[in-house]
């Protein structure tokens, strides 16, 4: 058996890849670690989002967990950073998410969170890894009084819309926003939640039937809000995922404002009220140029990590930083909270918006963008794990890294996965999707269409090596 564990947890396709026996298992093993903590009666969380698989792994998860002596304690449909909020508030020894975050309603996946609130670290993860490749045979299972049992918290959701809403001061009222709620996690908490705070706000895409999360809506396929709120005179737009962990954003003329943005206008804000940790922003290798560019005119640092929030937050951690995030709209603010998370981004950005009262579209026009070109290349499992290696492969990157830097003798070259491009005309990042069957090509430069061509080339040379 390969590793499960990915950068976000363990995922896949629902009832292929993630089977019940799995789930079972997997509830089995974190009980079982849990004891060697001295927990022989552990108390474990489960959430779930809204795609149909989830009843199914929920019911799997909580057998297994019980059958080594854990309670469970079902959250029912929750965002995922509630879990990770509710599993410290609530007591518990650890928390699960069943979701697959902006994936399909095909796919699912197993999220597990220590009692601090904070993703498992890898030796827990190595320890659940190593109890999974056993037989479950050798288990010794507890009997009578001493078997888990479930139960209900109806509370879960208020308990997570009240720590959201104790995160800023007054209320939101004078704004008027729509909600993409992308059929998840958000359908169950956001209207309520910004209702209370005073917000005027229109919901779409939050009637979940199973099937139609994340289909054709929410942060991944933003289109859908971005002409709602320019045809309806909204102030802006706000877009979750299916687990609600982060949010994109609409001005009032429909563009999209994504998580560089949003950071750069929170960031600006937190500076300016002295509640920035060290003057620091911690990204990724993701980050856009301009945002770079945008630190250095404002006096603020940049850390950049690997592609991530899991990264993001280590380095947070280890450094004594306390905001940072990326730009697909995983933003964490670390004084609130131990995970990005949607809600509260909305809910802070829209704090801000709120005290300049200016239009969303000045607001973000913080700093500029370079342009960038992203292509997703489908790729088989044994491409996805030669792509480092294919000397075809990593000679096409090189090429586009000497068309940037052939003026500049100072550039700066890392590693091929983690490489920058540096103090030239562009860059180029080519990396391995963490969670997918995909080779990320990510280019940015002064001119679209040179990138564009050049993105495409490199697409093509992945495609015929490692399809």
């Amino acid at each position: 058996m390969g590793r499960l564990f990915g950068t976000d947890g363990i995922r896949g396709i629902a009832n292929i890849e993630i089977t019940c026996e799995l789930a079972m298992n997997i509830g089995r093993a974190v009980s079982l670690v849990l004891k060697k903590q001295n927990k022989d009666k552990a108390k474990v969380l489960i959430g779930k989002d809204t795609r149909l698989s989830s009843d199914m792994l929920e019911g799997a998860l909580t057998a297994g967990l019980c059958s080594v002596g854990a309670d469970v304690v079902i959250l029912g449909v929750v965002p995922t950073p509630a879990v990770a909020y509710l599993v410290k508030e609530y007591q518990a020894d650890a928390g699960i998410m069943i979701s697959a975050s902006h994936n399909p309603y095909e796919f699912n996946g197993i999220k597990v969170f220590c009692k601090d609130g904070y993703k498992l670290p890898d030796c827990m993860e190595d320890e659940i890894e190593n109890i999974l490749s056993r037989d479950s045979k050798t288990i010794n299972y507890p009997e009578n009084y001493k078997v888990g049992k479930v139960i209900k918290k109806d509370t879960a959701t208020d308990d997570y819309i009240e720590h959201i809403k104790s995160t800023i001061e007054g209320d939101l009222k004078g704004l008027k926003v729509a909600f993409d709620c992308s059929n998840g996690s958000a359908s169950r908490t956001a209207e309520k939640l910004f209702k209370s705070l005073g917000v005027q706000c229109h919901m779409i895409n939050n009637n979940p039937n199973g099937i139609n999360i994340n289909k054709d809506c929410g942060s991944v396929h933003i289109g859908a809000l971005s002409r709602f709120v320019k045809d309806n005179n909204f102030d802006l737009g706000i877009a979750f995922d299916g687990d609600a962990d982060r949010c994109l954003a609409i001005d009032e003329n429909g563009r999209v404002i994504d998580g560089d943005f949003i950071m750069a206008i929170c960031a600006q804000y937190l500076k300016s009220n002295g509640r920035l940790a060290k003057d620091t922003v911690v990204g990724t290798v993701m980050t856009n140029m301009g945002f770079n560019k945008f630190c250095s005119e404002n006096k603020l640092n940049f850390i950049s990590t690997k592609v991530g929030d899991r990264y993001v937050l280590e380095a947070m951690l280890k450094n004594g930083y306390n905001f940072g995030g990326e730009q697909s709209g995983h933003i964490i603010f670390l004084d609130f909270a131990t995970t990005g998370d949607g809600q509260l981004t909305a809910v802070q950005l829209l704090k801000i918006v709120k005290e300049k009262n200016k239009k969303f579209s000045e607001i973000s026009n913080i700093m500029k963008k370079y342009p960038q070109v992203m292509l997703n290349v489908e790729v088989s499992k044994d491409g996805k794990e030669k792509f480092p290696y294919d000397k075809v492969v990593t000679d096409a990157i090189e090429d586009v890294k000497r068309r940037f830097t052939k003026n500049d003798k100072n550039s700066i070259s890392r590693e091929l996965i983690d490489d920058v491009t540096a103090g030239a005309t562009g860059r180029i990042l080519v990396r391995a999707s963490g969670t997918e069957p995909l080779v990320r090509v990510m280019l940015e430069g002064e001119d679209e269409n040179e990138i564009m061509t050049m993105a495409d080339s490199v697409a093509q040379v992945i495609r015929n090596r490692l399809v």
